[in-house]
């Protein structure tokens, strides 16, 4: 009985992981349409256009946020763990780096403006780095 549910656990493991992964497509598509649309769909006169685009972006991301959760809830207690601490080190380095970053800039240090495309880069990195050192840590 146990092999069982262990397999009904790998499938739920799959499923969710396989909603993730197209919620995650569909946040990037409609991420894509509201930053590129004004400019190569429709004219970027045409505000509605653009709300609706940003509208759907954050519906979609709402999805995306449920799905990732019911990610979490399906991974064994392990991964959960290994995830959860990836997920803290991100969010750390994201709030101290993001505010040294606006206390620096306010300071006159910075001498460029840093595009703000490189922050959630930075921030994946540094969730790819932790994720992958909490697997070699709890091997």
């Amino acid at each position: 009985m146990q092999a069982q549910n262990e397999i009904g656990d790998y499938r739920d493991s799959i499923k969710t992981t396989v909603r993730l992964v197209l919620w995650t497509l569909a946040w990037a598509a409609t991420l894509a349409l509201a930053k590129f649309g004004p400019r190569l769909l429709w004219d970027s006169q045409q505000p509605v256009a653009s709300w609706a685009a940003v509208i759907v972006n954050l519906v979609v991301g709402i999805g995306w946020i449920v799905a990732f959760t019911r990610y979490l809830r399906a991974q064994d207690e392990l991964q959960r763990k290994i995830l959860q601490d990836a997920l803290a080190v991100t969010l750390g380095v994201g709030w101290v780096g993001g505010f040294s970053y606006i206390v620096a800039d306010t300071a006159g240090l910075v001498a460029n403006d840093v595009n703000i495309a490189v922050f959630p880069a930075l921030m994946g990195v540094v969730y790819a780095i932790a994720f992958f050192v909490g697997r070699i840590r709890y091997r």
